[in-house]
């Protein structure tokens, strides 16, 4: 027998006895307003978790038993994490304005008024005038026609599914001709060939990778032909020797023919991105003025709003995909429709630049991120926290304007370390700061911890400085101590 295996053995079965019951732990003074506030069998769960997983850290490194008066404040906090909603705000730092993984566009105060008065009752299926039911499609579609020029609008959960609604209204068994070069693959691995064939249309390639005509939609089209497709490649750029047909070019064609034109633009660009210094985005209302009898494009992205798909285009059409079965599985809810409206006030009265907060970010000017770095680092450093002000790049991010970024000013925060792990423990700052109250996700580069003011909201400074502060003196006291 490993006498020194024994011996350990021994030891921690002796420490295990010595844990408290989850009995006397209940029984703590210090639980009282908890098991008040939550139901008994929630908090003698986290009870029983928290001593097995002191139970595990016993037999596996010999950690000294806690007193039953820790082990109830660490059941209580395990308590309350258990009832926490999972989803949570938290402060972007990284510069990425429509950064998909943290819900991309943030709404802008109207919009988040306008959730708290959709949240009761209200007229989405009422007809105030004439006392009757009414038809939740009707709203948006008057504001949808002012801001883009549209005969008629309708609104579904995502792009995805405008998409997919559009094919198998208008193209069920019959051919749609897109160009190779726009086959795109988006978000979460869908494709627009698996979309087509999901919806039943018949996808008809054409030109090649880099170069499409009209000709090559032309010479495409048949007797089986239902519609002409031009999908935005808003998530990469194909550059060099390249051509494609305009809007404009495309729907002459497929009018001529008999044939609709669907323009799938993707980011909702309602203004123009070349005022910013970026890439040119297709406008909504230009792909309609150019002819385009169906515009797609996203509500949560370069709109500023919430997640949806819109429709926009011809009366008859819309009221065609209106009727389809699979509009009722793909309509949004009030909340979402609230959100859309609100937003797109802020078009119609020439202030999104100013209130829709992807805009305000995309517009900030060189002088005034500079002055917000320059103050974060002059509060971090009176609280004794080493930085500076360096020059960087914020991205648009979110399946817009690909490869476009915008210069920035950005907080380059220093961590008390050695050269040789400076890396490591700028990773484990970021991780703690994630781990705050308010999670805050910054950006890491060649080893340093970044903060970029761009994506940064007004009201959430305070606390922001106030979590890094504590972060960085609690990874510098960590560290001192080792």
């Amino acid at each position: 027998m490993n006498t020194k295996s024994g011996q350990k053995n021994s030891a921690g079965s002796s420490r295990l006895r010595a844990l408290p019951s989850v009995d006397r732990v209940l029984s703590q003074e210090s639980l009282r307003s908890t098991l008040a506030a939550l139901p008994h069998e929630i908090v003698a769960q986290a009870i029983r978790d928290e001593l097995y997983s002191i139970r595990e850290l016993l037999l596996r490194d010999g950690t000294e038993v806690p007193d039953v008066t820790s082990v109830a404040a660490r059941a209580v906090e395990r308590a309350w994490r258990t009832v926490a909603p999972s989803l949570q705000p938290v402060i972007n730092a990284t510069g990425v304005v429509i950064h998909t993984n943290l819900g991309r566009a943030p709404l802008s105060r109207a919009a988040r008024e306008a959730v708290m008065r959709a949240s009761g009752y209200g007229n989405l299926e009422f007809d105030l005038q004439a006392g009757v039911r009414g038809s939740r499609y009707v709203h948006a579609v008057d504001i949808l026609r002012r801001v883009t020029g549209c005969e008629s609008a309708l609104v579904v959960n995502n792009n995805a599914a405008a998409l997919v609604l559009v094919l198998a209204a208008l193209g069920k068994d019959k051919e749609v001709i897109v160009s190779r070069g726009q086959l795109v693959e988006i978000g979460g691995g869908f494709r627009i060939p698996e979309i087509m064939s999901q919806s039943g249309a018949k996808l008809v390639e054409v030109g090649t990778t880099n170069r499409t005509y009209v000709a090559d939609y032309s010479r495409a089209i048949t007797g089986e032909t239902a519609l002409l497709m031009r999908i935005h490649a808003s998530n990469f750029r194909i550059t060099g020797f390249t051509t494609t047909p305009t809007v404009a070019e495309l729907a002459n064609l497929a009018h001529e023919r008999g044939l609709f034109m669907v323009d799938d633009v993707g980011s909702g660009a309602l203004l123009d991105t070349t005022r910013y210094g970026l890439a040119a985005e297709p406008m909504v209302q230009a792909s309609l003025a150019a002819g385009a009898d169906i515009v797609l494009f996203s509500g949560d992205k370069l709109l500023g709003g919430p997640q949806c798909g819109v429709i926009v285009g011809k009366w008859g059409i819309i009221e065609m995909l209106t009727r389809h079965p699979l509009a009722r599985a793909l309509r949004v809810d009030k909340l979402t429709l609230a959100v859309l409206e609100a937003t797109l006030g802020h078009y119609l009265r020439n202030e999104a630049e100013r209130e829709v907060p992807v805009w305000r970010m995309i517009a900030a000017s060189q002088d005034e991120l500079k002055a917000r770095a320059e103050r974060w680092a002059t509060r971090l450093t009176t609280e004794g926290i080493r930085c500076e002000v360096v020059p960087g790049e914020s991205a648009i991010g979110g399946g817009s304007l690909p490869a476009e970024t915008l210069p920035t000013w950005l907080v380059s925060i220093a961590v008390q370390s050695t050269e040789e792990n400076n890396s490591e423990d700028a990773g484990r700052l970021a991780h703690a700061l994630r781990k705050s109250p308010t999670p805050i996700i910054t950006r890491l580069e060649r080893g340093t911890l970044l903060l970029d003011p761009r994506t940064v909201l007004e009201e959430q400074e305070d606390t922001l400085l106030a979590e890094v502060s504590a972060g960085v003196k609690s990874e510098d006291g960590r560290r001192t101590t080792e």
